[in-house]
């Protein structure tokens, strides 16, 4: 995969993550992006969701692309 294709599916999957969460921000969305721990913080925050249940369904979304 090269760099423009990785930067589409990461793209794909931001667009999910918003379709899928609708009340997280593009600056939470952003968090995904190297920050991963504190996106998943804004899941539980926003959603209540545990933090296991928050990452399975973040390995999800990742899997549907």
């Amino acid at each position: 995969m090269n760099k423009e294709q990785a930067g589409g599916k990461f793209e794909q999957l931001k667009g999910k993550m918003k379709e899928t969460w609708g009340k997280l921000s593009d600056d939470d969305v952003a968090l995904y992006n190297g920050k991963r721990e504190q996106f998943l913080g804004k899941l539980k925050e926003h959603y209540g969701l545990a933090k296991e249940d928050a990452e399975r369904k973040v390995e999800q979304l990742e899997r549907s692309l």
